[in-house]
Parts: structure tokens; sequence; C-alpha cells
């Protein structure tokens, strides 16, 4: 069977950075529900379509095609005392937008002089990400995934 709207695919990958670091070593698999359900990038959805099981491909893609570019206005400098006692670098939370509907999780990077800067980007922002992948498993998806969006069972979303 190949990759094609309305299956659910498991990919074998790696991701690294542009200079060959690796960033996520794909312990687990990814499971994701083909033709457009955003369960993946759109690039990498894109050169999948027509694949088969152990198809195998390299894909650079630049940050607007990952996790979109660096915002400098994402990051701020809080005052300690608008937090809790017990916080740490690397700890998240969300903060809702300004437009009052979209939450975006938010990181302490870092804690210094009773100040606490807080980033609102993915960590990978700004980074080209070379992805390796390998089909591992094409399945139909089933009317339930469908109309859900997303595969359910091994792999896949659990209600």
């Amino acid at each position: 069977m190949e990759v094609a709207k309305n299956t659910v695919v498991t990919l074998r990958y790696t991701v690294r950075d542009s200079d060959g670091e690796l960033i996520d070593d794909g312990k687990e698999p990814l499971v994701y529900l083909h033709g457009g359900y955003d369960g993946i990038f759109p690039k990498i959805e894109e050169t999948l379509q027509g694949k088969q099981v152990g198809d195998t491909l390299r894909l650079k893609l630049q940050p607007e095609e990952a996790f979109g570019e660096y915002d400098e206005e994402l990051v701020f400098v809080e005052d300690i005392s608008l937090f809790p006692e017990n916080i740490e670098v690397g700890m998240a939370f969300e903060r809702v937008g300004e437009d009052g509907e979209d939450d975006i999780l938010y990181r302490i990077t870092d804690i210094a002089e009773g100040k606490v800067v807080v980033d609102g980007n993915h960590p990978l922002a700004g980074m080209a990400l070379v992805f390796d992948l390998e089909v591992a498993d094409v399945r139909p998806a089933t009317p339930e995934e469908i109309a859900h969006g997303h595969p359910h069972g091994a792999g896949g979303h659990a209600h």
C-alpha cells in the first residue's frame, strides 16, 4: 500500500540540525494520518505522498517549513515577584495570547538578578532541520480516525 490521503503512516526517523548534531533519535516511531490533517510538517507530508513501506528519504526543512523563524517579540523579561517561589529554568506555562484565544507555551530560559526570562518560541524555532525518514507501515485509516483527524491505537491518539 502506498502513502495516500486517509492512510495511517508509521515513520522511523531521526532529526539533526544543519551541523549534523542529533536533535531527536526517534526512539518511538511517528504515526500520523496522511492527507492534510496537520499531523506532520506539510513539506514532509507532500514528499511522502506515493511512497511505500521500506522507502527512505532525507529532507532538509528550513525554519519556516518546520517550527518557524525565531521571534524576538515572544521573549519577555519579567520581575521574579510575578512567579511562584519554586520556579526553575526549563519550566513551562501557558499564557493566553493578546487576542484572548490562542494559548502560547512559554519556557523559562533564565533567572538572574530578580528577573525571569520567558520565551514563547518553540525550542527549535529558527533552526534548519534534517529529517531521515523510513516508511515503516501504511494502512487504511478507519472512519473514526478520519472523523477525528488523527490515528488511534498503537502509536496514535488514545481517547
